[in-house]
């Protein structure tokens, strides 16, 4: 019952992280969390190898894909957000076990995490009602491409979510994007990110105790998720896309106010 609970999870939260751009993590870790089922360490680690699977598919079918649409300007600043992106990725992972070394209860950095969480969608959730309102810019610099990805990187390894709702609204800001083309960077970004802080889990030897039935299945879930969300998103307008992301943050707010309370 577990693996369905987690599968049908992973891929419905896949599914609409492809569309939206959010890698799917920031549905997954905070309602694996509330289920109280695995420890917070290896919710983390499984919901990072599920959007790295995702991420990964949707970053190489973008690729193969002659038809994505991507500007000039995006192509500029990509690799400078996706290597300031991986370094993030590894300090996150540090920030991660630091702050879960502070408290005798390992399960109490999932406050902190929801804490965080909470805070970002609802920065995210403002932003996007309002963002009709608000000047954009064109950030061109390389140097200041690669400070704002090591920020997401920090945030998307360090919450366990893979990016999720903040690359979206860093990328409208700083580099005006439209919806889908912020999306379609927002996975690159998580692509590095995630790939940084597993490869770092590996290395230092503090992958957590997980069942490998389980994480291949959340990985299937997440790639064929990943595989329909992109389907969806071509066939859809930026509105769709507008609306279904708003709705997908209102639920967001109120799961990890739950989640704070459950952790303290």
């Amino acid at each position: 019952m577990t693996y369905i609970l987690f599968f049908i999870v992973c891929f419905g939260a896949s599914i609409v992280g492809a569309i939206c751009g959010i890698g799917g993590g920031v549905i997954i870790k905070p309602v694996l969390d509330s289920f109280g089922i695995l420890s917070v360490t290896a919710i983390s680690f499984l919901s990072g190898c599920t959007v790295l699977s995702m991420t990964t598919y949707s970053v190489i079918r973008n690729k193969l894909d002659k038809g994505a649409a991507s500007s000039e300007s995006a192509d500029r600043t990509r690799l400078p957000l996706a290597l300031g992106a991986a370094a993030g990725g590894l300090i996150g992972k540090e920030m991660f076990s630091y702050v879960k070394s502070l408290s005798d209860d390992p399960d109490r950095v999932g406050a902190v995490q929801a804490a965080c969480l909470l805070v970002v969608t609802i920065g995210t959730l403002v932003y996007t009602i309002y963002k009709a309102r608000i000047n954009t810019h064109q950030v061109k610099n390389a140097a200041v491409c690669v400070l704002i990805g090591l920020f997401l990187g920090i945030m998307s390894s360090f919450l366990g979510i893979g990016g999720g709702p903040i690359n979206l609204v860093v990328l409208f800001y700083f580099f005006s994007m439209t919806t889908k083309q912020a999306a379609e960077d927002s996975l690159y970004i998580i692509f590095f990110s995630q790939a940084a802080s597993l490869i770092s889990t590996i290395v230092t030897g503090s992958v957590p105790s997980v069942e490998i039935g389980l994480l291949l299945l959340m990985v299937a879930g997440g790639i064929l998720g990943g595989v329909c969300g992109r389907h969806i998103n071509k066939k859809i307008d930026e509105k769709t896309v507008d609306k279904l992301f708003i709705g997908l943050m209102v639920a967001m707010i109120l799961i990890n106010i739950y989640n704070i309370w459950k952790y303290m």
